[in-house]
């Protein structure tokens, strides 16, 4: 299953080991469990330092392709139930990582956070192999386990445990159960997570007693192109620069397919979202990942005050928090959330397998999941609000040559209905006749664009009525020291080269504001800190 190049590889990583690991197998039959040994048994094979182990576990495991990783002997509390290949492999490699010793990647006030839990936590999280999606949640949690040993965490494999997943009307990825009750679903991540159990335990804050930031140059609120890029220009600058991110990376990371790039004739989504990463590791700049800014207190050093209840002291704010899915906001979406109403092809796509499915929207990103979904289901029903599609040719020409899928045009949902917890209907009124119709299916995917995520940006800056942030040609907004980039703004094409290049920008001008403007804390200002 492993190749050579890729046993080469874990033979490198495992050189850090600084702890013994042991994966523990239970005993049992099941037609996957040589499988699942022999795999286990090929990365074990790279390191005196990883061994594994078959045993009967007294109920600590679910099935016999069920296994845990134990450290020096003592439980970390991560479980895996199925062959984590796929895009799980990263998520496996990282726990046996974590777990002999290497450095977690979670902020230190997350990690205070999840320290502070004081009861059992058991985490079920539902995966499937081809989401790109899952594995940051299932890594965060893996994190979490290690960090404190009330927390136990598993990952399940719904392919292999479909018993499980009718039982619990799953039709979505990834979906987490926490102490046998549905916890969080859709679209997840681990800021998701974090701010899911603030809201179960608000005293989590309490526990973030961590060194406040000493004062910033430039703090940039969001982890994409446009934030990237500006914490890049302005640390080029030598100025003391923090990024603020729910989630590093933005949409770009739920883009599969990335052709537009110039001088990058071909990526993906997860891989530019690495480069970036990367690229903001060169230089001195305080990433403050999975946690999101509740209020800005204007004036003439801004205080940023965040979910964890930490606050930073800045001179200039760049606000490039991007934008979010679009929802249809009709009858039976938000209801079906997971239960046939889905915003992700390539995470929620294999659940329909065989199925009929609705795509909403006729732009590329509709046309894409289209065309993606076509190889997976039965048939798909592109519906567009509008009398053409908006999608590029190339796209429209490729659909129209599938056989599975068909176009609707000048159509507008009015709800989505359900029998039994599970979608099992459309019903679209043509935009031309006024007639309304129903069209049988198992799902529906809405992708009609996008919501710029600037709502705790209200009243402190000018947005037009759609939410975006206004901007001038030098991404000032209506704030002295605020600048905004980005999806987020009222610039036109929300396109990732327009995104970095205005987050660049936005950076030159905050740097151009800073040499400027005498930009120093006043007494108050410096006894409040």
């Amino acid at each position: 299953m492993l190749t050579k190049e890729i046993l080469q590889a874990l033979k490198s990583y495992a050189e850090s080991m600084q702890k013994n690991v042991t994966f523990v197998v239970q005993t049992g039959e099941h037609s996957k469990r040589e499988e699942l040994v022999t795999f286990l048994s090929d990365i074990a094979s790279v390191s005196e330092k990883l061994n594994v182990e078959e045993r009967d576990t007294n109920g600590e495991l679910r099935s016999a392709i069920s296994f845990l990783l134990e450290a020096d002997g003592e439980d970390t509390g991560i479980r895996f139930s199925g062959i984590p290949g796929g895009h799980e492999f990263n998520s496996l490699v990282l726990a046996m990582l974590h777990a002999a010793g290497t450095e977690l990647k979670l902020d230190d006030s997350v990690k205070s956070m999840v320290k502070a839990v004081n009861e059992p936590l058991n985490f079920e999280v539902f995966i499937s192999l081809s989401c790109h999606n899952c594995p940051e949640v299932v890594q965060a949690l893996n994190q979490f386990a290690l960090i404190n040993p009330n927390i136990k965490t598993e990952m399940i494999d719904g392919g292999l445990y479909q018993n499980l997943i009718q039982e619990r009307d799953i039709q979505g990825v990834p979906s987490v159960y926490l102490n046998g009750e549905l916890f969080a679903n859709g679209k997840v991540d681990a800021s998701v997570l974090i701010n899911k159990l603030i809201e179960r335990d608000p005293s989590l804050k309490e526990a973030n007693k961590g060194d406040a930031l000493p004062l910033q140059d430039v703090t940039v609120i969001g982890g994409g192109p446009a934030g990237v890029a500006s914490a890049i220009y302005s640390a080029r600058k030598g100025l003391k620069v923090a990024i603020v991110a729910e989630t590093f990376g933005g949409q770009v990371k739920d883009t599969m397919g990335i052709e537009n790039l110039i001088s990058v004739p071909k990526t993906t989504g997860p891989e530019l979202v690495g480069n970036l990463m990367e690229h903001v590791r060169d230089y001195d700049i305080t990433l403050k990942e999975h946690v999101r800014v509740d209020s800005i207190e204007k004036g003439n050093i801004k205080t940023i005050t965040l979910s964890s209840g930490e606050q930073i002291r800045t001179r200039t704010v760049i606000v490039a928090t991007g934008a979010r899915w679009r929802e249809l906001g009709v009858p039976g979406e938000k209801e079906n959330i997971g239960n046939g109403v889905a915003y992700c092809p390539h995470c929620d796509g294999p659940f329909f397998k065989g199925k009929d499915v609705a795509v909403i929207g006729g732009g590329n990103s509709g046309i894409e999941a289209a065309l993606d979904l076509a190889g997976i289901v039965k048939s798909v029903t592109v519906f567009e609000f509008m009398p053409e599609l908006k999608a590029d040719k190339v796209l429209i020409d490729q659909a129209e040559k599938r056989d599975n899928i068909t176009i609707i045009k000048n159509a507008a949902t009015r709800q989505i209905t359900a029998e039994n917890g599970k979608v099992n209907a459309i019903e679209y009124q043509d935009r031309s006749t006024n007639e309304v119709h129903t069209r049988e299916l198992a799902g529906v995917f809405v992708q009609i664009g996008l919501v710029p995520n600037s709502q705790f940006m209200k009243g402190t800056v000018d947005m037009t009525q759609y939410g975006e942030i206004i901007v001038d040609t030098k991404c000032h907004t209506s704030e002295p020291g605020i600048f905004a980039a980005g999806d987020v703004t009222t610039v036109p094409y929300k396109q990732i080269v327009i995104s970095m290049g205005e987050g660049a920008k936005a950076s030159l001008a905050a740097f151009e504001y800073l040499l400027s403007h005498e930009v120093v804390e006043s007494d108050e200002e410096s006894e409040a800190a």
